[in-house]
């Protein structure tokens, strides 16, 4: 497949989706060209939407974050998170008891926020399990990874209640060469030790395409030929677009690296339509 450069191929959409870490921005700020490309395609009035995995922060906190580094013009209402469809999720579905959690208590305060009390795997008493109504993969910091994971197998092997994973990434780079364990990873350890499937938010699971997607279509029209999803990663953005019928590109300006894409792609079956360098113009 050859590599093409993102504007001739993103101008022929009326909307872009971004993934965001790996494709507006990496571990050492912003992506060089993001501010151009954006700035582009609103001048041509192609509709533009973050969806990303990261669920520790809020759509206004997202976007905060995004000035900070120097990209401007992205509005909260643009940017669809998967602690969104999480915290959705719980305040339809839980209605009592506690709602126990494994990540920061930031993350804590921004997803549970359905009126029942959270608390941290740290403060459980595993002899005191009765109140415990939920459990929530949050993220992968606030707690001690010599305790507290195995002290969350044993939760979930007494007790049986719903788990959530707010963010499917198993792994984030954190430079150019290495990776760190996400979110996704640890609840995949636990899913596999426990002979368990959890409840998944974030791509390549379908409810973050579908919000966007009905969100976006109540300004335009769109229909979903008309959309194109980027990503840097073929498990969760191109596998997630791909399954939704969306046209795909796969940049290589994070998780996936020039020299071992077309490997990727043949080992694993998943086949973006386009690929190209990064987004720069």
């Amino acid at each position: 497949m050859q590599e093409t450069r993102f504007i001739h191929i993103a101008q022929q959409y009326k909307a872009v989706f971004f993934d965001s870490y790996g494709v507006l921005k990496n571990y050492k700020g912003l992506i060089e060209g993001a501010q151009a490309t954006l700035n582009h395609l609103r001048d041509r009035e192609i509709s533009i939407r973050v969806l990303t995995n990261d669920a520790s922060r809020s759509q206004e906190q997202q976007a905060d974050s995004f000035a900070r580094l120097g990209l401007s013009g992205i509005h909260p209402d643009e940017i669809v998170t998967s602690g969104m469809m999480a915290k959705h999720f719980l305040e339809q579905k839980i209605r009592e008891g506690k709602i126990a959690y494994l990540g920061t208590e930031n993350s804590a305060q921004y997803i549970l926020q359905s009126g029942l009390e959270h608390i941290a795997v740290r403060d459980i008493d595993l002899e005191d399990l009765d109140a415990i109504s939920a459990f929530v993969f949050l993220d992968d910091e606030g707690f001690d990874w010599n305790i507290d994971i195995s002290k969350t197998v044993n939760i979930l092997r007494r007790k049986v209640i719903p788990v959530i994973v707010a963010n499917s990434d198993r792994v984030y780079p954190v430079s150019r060469n290495d990776v760190s364990i996400a979110t996704g990873g640890i609840a995949e350890l636990v899913e596999n030790m426990l002979n368990k499937k959890f409840i998944h938010f974030g791509k390549p699971d379908s409810q973050m395409f579908i919000y966007a997607f009905d969100q976006l279509n109540r300004s335009v029209t769109v229909a979903k030929e008309d959309i194109l999803m980027v990503g840097d990663t073929l498990h969760t953005d191109i596998l997630g677009g791909n399954r939704f019928g969306l046209d795909t590109i796969l940049v290589l300006s994070g998780n996936t690296r020039k020299e071992s894409a077309a490997n990727l792609i043949e080992s694993t079956g998943i086949i973006p339509d386009y690929i190209c360098p990064s987004i720069a113009l």
